[in-house]
């Protein structure tokens, strides 16, 4: 798991859930100071506004993170590049004989 990218993923995921439910339950009960006097039509659209703005800010931090891990530390399979840098250059004369391969390899 090169670099914990996968427990990154999963806190990132599991923020997506939890975040706006908690602010739409905070909203919902009277958590929040201030709130007492609004009317439920400005309820549902203030707390479903900052729900869906929470949720894009989880994104960006996810974002965010995964450009600040470092790219020099992921390096291809070379059997992978030299197969496919031999299929690229590989001139393809009939349609028969691509599907045949590709016949071939799913075997």
């Amino acid at each position: 798991m090169g670099g914990g990218v996968m427990p990154k993923f999963l806190i990132a995921s599991s923020l997506m859930w939890v975040v706006p439910i908690a602010i739409l339950f905070a909203f919902n009960n009277n958590l929040l100071p201030g709130i007492d006097n609004m009317s439920p039509h400005s309820l549902t659209i203030v707390s479903g506004f900052l729900a869906v703005i929470s949720v894009n800010i989880v994104i960006a931090f996810y974002i965010y993170m995964a450009m600040k891990e470092p790219s020099d530390k992921h390096e291809p399979d070379p059997k992978f590049l030299a197969e496919a840098k031999a299929s690229v250059s590989k001139p393809i004369t009939d349609g028969a004989e691509v599907s045949n391969e590709s016949l071939k390899k799913e075997e």
